[in-house]
This record gives C-alpha cells, sequence and structure tokens, in this order.
C-alpha cells in the first residue's frame, strides 16, 4: 500500500463510516418519533424513502461533477453537506421539518459513495481493487455500529434532538482529507470528461440499464430491511416485532453490523480470487434465503426468539449487505476514465431511487400483516439480482482506462 492510496482508502471509508451513521440515526429513533408525533408505520417510512430520493439525485450529481472537477473535491463537498443535514435534523418540529432537514442528509448520502467509490477504485491495481472497495464499504457497517452505540447511550440520557446534533462532527474531517488526499493519476491525465448522455449510447447503453437494475433490485432488498431492523426488533410481539427494549435492540444491530463488516471483507477477498460474478451470487442467494427466516423469526421461535434472532443477524448481515462492494468495482471496471463518476453515480443512485419504496412498502405491509411479514418481502429482490448479475460480463483483472 502505497502512501497515497492509503489516504484515498481511509478518506472514503471513513467518509462513509459517518455517512452512515448519520443516515442510520433516524432508523434508530423512528420508534421515538412516531410516538412523539403520533405517526404511522407507513408515515415514518415516507422520511426514509425521502431520503433515498435525493439520495439518488445527491448521487448522480456528485458523479457528474467528480469528472469534472475531482474525486477529492466532491468527497469534501457531500461529507459537508450530509453534516449539516444531520444537525438541522435537531431542530425539526414535525413531518415536514424532519423530511426537508432528511432530504439535505440525503444529499450528501449518495453523493460521498459516488466520490468515495471512484477516487479508491482509480487508486488501487486490479489485484486489489475489489478489496480496496470492500474495505471502504465495511464503513457502512462501522457507521451503523457507531450510531447503535450512540443510540444506546444519548437516547435515553438527552433525546433524539442531541443526538441529531452529533451529525455535525463528520465535517471535521474535510479538514483532513483536503491536507492529505490527491487526484487519483488516472484521473488527472485525462482530457476531458465524456458527455453524460454518451451512458445511454451504444456502446454503454444496454450495461447501464442492466446494472441500473441490478442495483435497484439489491438496494430495494437493503432498505426494506434495514431501515425497519431497529423497530422490527423494538415492536411488540403483537405487531410482529421482537419486544427488544432500547438497550437491547442496539446490542442485537450491533452484533448483525459486525456480520456485515466481516461479509464485506471476505468479498473483496472472494470477488479478487474467484470473480466478480459468483462471488455476488453466492452471497444473495444465501440472502434470499435467511431474510424470511430472520424476519419470522418471533412467530416460529416463540419464546426463544431473543436467541435466534442474535444469532442469525450476524449472519443475515454477512451475506445480506457485504456483496454490495461489487458495485464500487464492477463498475468502475466496466466504465472509461472520462465517464467514470458520472456512470457509477447514476447507476447506483438510480437504483437508490427507485428502492425508495421500500421503506414505504414495508411499512405498509408491517401496519397489516406485522413487521416479521415486511421484512420477508425483501427476498424476492435478492433473487431478482441473483437473475441478473449473469447477464453482465465477468470484470476480474481489469486494467481501468
Amino acid at each position: 500500500m502505497t502512501e497515497q492510496r492509503g489516504f484515498a482508502l481511509w478518506a472514503a471509508m471513513a467518509g462513509f463510516v459517518l455517512d452512515s451513521y448519520n443516515v442510520l440515526l433516524y432508523v434508530f429513533v423512528v420508534q421515538t418519533l412516531r410516538a412523539e408525533f403520533h405517526w404511522s408505520a407507513a408515515t415514518a417510512g415516507l422520511v426514509s424513502s425521502a431520503t433515498l430520493i435525493t439520495s439518488a439525485l445527491g448521487g448522480i450529481g456528485a458523479g457528474f461533477l467528480c469528472d469534472r472537477i475531482g474525486r477529492r473535491r466532491t468527497l469534501i463537498l457531500t461529507i459537508l453537506v450530509y453534516s449539516i443535514g444531520s444537525g438541522g435534523s435537531a431542530v425539526a418540529t414535525g413531518l415536514a421539518t424532519l423530511i426537508f432537514w432528511r432530504c439535505i442528509v440525503g444529499f450528501g448520502l449518495g453523493g460521498e459513495w459516488s466520490a468515495g467509490a471512484v477516487l479508491v477504485a482509480e487508486s488501487w491495481p486490479p489485484r486489489h481493487r475489489a478489496k480496496a472497495i470492500a474495505l471502504m464499504q465495511s464503513g457502512w457497517a462501522l457507521g451503523y455500529m457507531l450510531a447503535a452505540a450512540a443510540t444506546a447511550y444519548i437516547l435515553p440520557r438527552f433525546g433524539w434532538r442531541v443526538l441529531f446534533l452529533t451529525g455535525l462532527l463528520p465535517a471535521l474531517l474535510t479538514i483532513w482529507i483536503q491536507r492529505k488526499v490527491k487526484e487519483p493519476p488516472l484521473w488527472t491525465a485525462k482530457t476531458v470528461a465524456s458527455p453524460w448522455l454518451d451512458l445511454f449510447r451504444r456502446p454503454l447503453a444496454k450495461r447501464t440499464w442492466l446494472c441500473t437494475a441490478l442495483a435497484t433490485s439489491m438496494l430495494f432488498a437493503y432498505w426494506g430491511l434495514n431501515t425497519w431492523l431497529p423497530g422490527f426488533l423494538s415492536a411488540p410481539r403483537s405487531q410482529g416485532g421482537a419486544g427488544l427494549n432500547v438497550s437491547q435492540t442496539s446490542a442485537w444491530i450491533f452484533t448483525m453490523q459486525f456480520g456485515t463488516f466481516l461479509g464485506y471483507a471476505s468479498f473483496g477477498w472472494l470477488a479478487d480470487w474467484w470473480g466478480r460474478r459468483p462471488a455476488f451470487f453466492v452471497y444473495v442467494i444465501i440472502a434470499a434465503i435467511l431474510t424470511p427466516i430472520y424476519g419470522l423469526t418471533p412467530v416460529w421461535a416463540g419464546a426463544h426468539s431473543e436467541a435466534w434472532l442474535l444469532a442469525l443477524g450476524p449472519l443475515v448481515g454477512f451475506f445480506g449487505t457485504g456483496f454490495f462492494s461489487l458495485f464500487g468495482t464492477m463498475l468502475a471496471e466496466l466504465y472509461p476514465t472520462s465517464i467514470r463518476g458520472s456512470a457509477q453515480g447514476f447507476v447506483y443512485n438510480t437504483g437508490r431511487a427507485a428502492s425508495a419504496l421500500a421503506p414505504f412498502a414495508v411499512g405498509a405491509v408491517a401496519d397489516h400483516q406485522g413487521f416479521g411479514a415486511g421484512l420477508a418481502l425483501n427476498s424476492a429482490f435478492f433473487l431478482i439480482g441473483a437473475a441478473l448479475i449473469f447477464k453482465l460480463p465477468e470484470t476480474k483483472g481489469t486494467d481501468l482506462a
């Protein structure tokens, strides 16, 4: 690892840790907010849906920007945006104002991934690219664990407003990035950014739409599961939930995210050794099997459901999330440098926009059938992804151009 490769990786990874932290604070306080503002599950899901929609716009815009002003500058801008949005959430007075501030968070959420993934992909050679992207992506699990720990400590003592205020702290990271991180030589050596519409012309159009469909299915499954995961664990058994208290919910989430971290890291090694497509296929097939089992655990496990949820959680996290580093790796290898940022921004974040229906859909099912049935719905989208991956070329060993 050279110094600049390392700086690029740690900057993108730290940005993603804090990105995850800021975004997921909402899912940890959703039950508190529902009680305070008297929201239904579907109404609470609208806040997450709005965040996902703006994250798509932010990601597409950031992809366009990083092909023109650079990967590092765009990364700094997006971190500042989501920090401001999270801090602003602390002064929300109801649904409308909270949606406004969470939309600001969304702009930064989508943009940070677009800039960070390209920065890392262009800084690392083919034999290690998937591993580096996997480490960057593992920052999401670390941010999830950080949010769980912060919620367990801050929420019972100081309330949800103070918890949201901690989201301002990531802005300090931009000072270090500005001083230490440089643009990848691959980008600085390019001549000019390609027209954005080239994504929808031959020879790129077919792969753009296939990759977008793949991202949509995977992101729907992810957000449908993870938006409501803390709500599922803390909801009463009469609503199909696990009936855990705040401290237990945070602990169960923490263990799941430890499994997620290991899933990210191991996927990178498998993808560099075995290939992008077979590694992805194995992960999502197992996720499709585990998700409905996990969601319906309070039904079939009865009095033993707490122990089963604790045991199954790391496996669900490992297989149900670890594959996401495929997108940062494969998308970089499918597109040239002149349009790489725009491609990653459009594909991944258009999928994120479509997945904005997931929190609302799962919430609506939960209102009528219970949280377990709502979470089980996501299994179908894992199966769609397993079918789509083999319509894309294998890119293992690709040199970026």
